[in-house]
């Protein structure tokens, strides 16, 4: 029998906060568990409190996950929640992503006063993204565009197109959803001309490796589709050696049996961009990945990001 509540470790943030409760009620409601059989413990992340550099300055993705898996690994938190594209492809001896929620939208919102869609903006328009994927991509579809560094919550980025700073930005679609703000969404883009990040709108769930436990427990909330579509999208990111320094979109969908993985690297500036597409069985998933990426790699060739 359960006497001390399971401790859930998040980031601060609403969006964070929005996903670690929607962890809790699902397991609340699989478990016919009370509220009070769980503590929410928010950990200040060293990617939280640098908000005047790029992250790809100041150490990557890791700076979101650090301190939390910090707190699995000295037995203080029981598991963490995390927005997929956050995490990075290796994970510290012990842990593991252990559960999957069920995916929401992968798409990127587009935000504007000034036009509908991101190819409407005015010339030389000013769009804010901290994300060099989406730089990259606005770019690529829209030289004149001015991109410049945008950090900060979706509060803080809202709020700063609405003072004017921007005349756009880009969100993921999911997150606002989450927040009850799919209502400030101008339009949405579709993968087919702007591909996500890699996990974007999945939320994955951290935990010890043999805690059996807590593993049971999660069992009951995994969805395993979006297990298969994560294994397959970070095998890819893993052998690109991927990370916030490298303009890369990636998907992976099932139709049936089959899992269809679509990836893309972009030249930061946008001038350049390489695909690819593979497909094969579902259980095939990381195969799938690992040679969308080798396949990418061979693509971009040798300097391809440097030169």
């Amino acid at each position: 029998m359960q006497t001390k509540p399971l401790r859930i470790g998040t980031r601060g943030s609403a969006l964070a906060l929005a996903q670690a409760h929607e962890t809790r009620s699902r397991l609340m409601i699989a478990h016919n568990m009370p509220e009070e059989a769980f503590e929410i413990v928010v950990i200040k992340t060293s990617g939280d409190k640098i908000q005047d550099r790029p992250l790809s300055e100041v150490g990557g993705k890791g700076l979101f996950t650090k301190e939390i898996e910090e707190g699995l690994l000295d037995g203080s938190l029981d598991l963490a929640v995390h927005s997929s594209k956050d995490m990075p492809t290796v994970l510290p001896d012990g842990l593991a992503l252990t559960a999957f929620l069920p995916r929401e939208d992968v798409r990127d919102a587009f935000i504007s006063p000034k036009a509908e869609t991101l190819l409407d903006l005015p010339q030389n328009a000013v769009v804010g993204s901290s994300s060099l994927r989406r730089q990259a991509m606005i770019k690529h579809l829209r030289p004149d565009i001015e991109v410049v560094m945008y950090r900060g919550n979706v509060q803080t980025r809202l709020r700063k197109l609405e003072e004017g700073q921007v005349d756009a930005t880009l969100l993921a679609y999911a997150g606002l959803k989450r927040l009850g703000l799919g209502d400030v969404v101008t339009s949405v883009l579709e993968p087919d001309q702007f591909l996500p990040a890699v996990g974007q709108g999945a939320i994955c769930i951290e935990s010890r490796a043999g805690d059996t436990a807590t593993l049971d427990m999660l069992s009951a909330i995994h969805d395993e589709e979006t297990e298969r579509r994560l294994t397959a999208e970070r095998a890819y990111l893993a052998v690109l050696d991927g990370s916030c320094r490298t303009p890369i979109g990636g998907l992976a969908e099932i139709s049936g049996e089959t899992l269809i993985l679509r990836g893309v690297v972009l030249k930061p500036d946008g001038s350049q961009m390489h695909s690819i597409e593979r497909a094969g069985p579902v259980t095939d998933a990381e195969r799938i990945g690992q040679e969308a990426g080798e396949a990418l790699k061979e693509l971009m060739g040798p300097g391809f990001l440097s030169a």
